[in-house]
């Protein structure tokens, strides 16, 4: 479903003219960005399949920091391999590699370890691996990547569209105050229970993510 899709979804469900474009008057605005932040709430209640990617780093002999290209500093980590020796890296806090640059000094090899420091300008993470790259290696960062806010009619939804619908629908009954209030309630507990749903089923796909064995 495209944004202009859903905003029209919703401006049906509330009674309202369809439009054209989401920029074609204040109010099919203001939708928009109810389908905004309901698609932001949708993406971050869980680790959607839609979202799973993988962003490439690729290094340079001597240089320990790089730009995770893509990442927008809004992504969950599953895992992080060294795709050129067939490692899993392996997540170190930055006291960590403090105290590795400052008492084992500049050793140089394969990166078995990574730690994210700091956002480059355009929003992107920035990581730092150690030991120091001694050549070229491909690190391959599997993650949950959430997505920037749809701007253009045509920028797609990518998580389950019904959730993202109905709470922000409930935000525009909301908006308007209609009912006292209970209309948003029970459109809020219609998108929640939709929301609930939709991850029952993606879940059922990760069994491993869901049930806890003991060690």
């Amino acid at each position: 479903m495209t944004y202009l899709e859903a905003v029209n979804s919703v401006l049906r469900r509330l009674r309202e003219r369809e439009v054209l474009s989401v920029s074609e008057s204040a109010y099919s605005k203001l939708i928009g960005d109810f389908v905004n932040d309901a698609r932001n709430e949708v993406e971050t209640a869980w680790g959607w399949s839609a979202l799973r990617t993988t962003l490439t780093l690729t290094t340079a002999a001597d240089i320990f920091n790089y730009e995770l290209n893509g990442s927008q500093n809004n992504f969950t980590i599953l895992d992080v391999i060294n795709d050129t020796t067939d490692q899993f890296m392996e997540y170190r806090p930055g006291t960590w590699f403090d105290n590795a640059f400052l008492t084992q000094g500049q050793v140089k090899g394969a990166p078995e370890y990574y730690n994210f420091n700091g956002v480059a300008n355009d929003g992107d993470t920035q990581v730092d691996i150690y030991p120091i790259p001694d050549a070229v290696y491909t690190i391959r960062f599997n993650v949950i990547l959430r997505n920037k806010d749809m701007v253009a009619d045509g920028d797609d939804l990518y998580v389950p569209t019904r959730p993202v619908i109905l709470l922000a629908t409930a935000k525009a009954i909301e908006e308007r105050g209609e009912d006292g209030g209970n209309a948003s309630m029970n459109a809020y507990a219609a998108g929640r229970s939709s929301l609930a749903d939709e991850i029952a089923l993606d879940a059922a796909r990760r069994p491993d993510e869901t049930i806890w064995y003991p060690v």
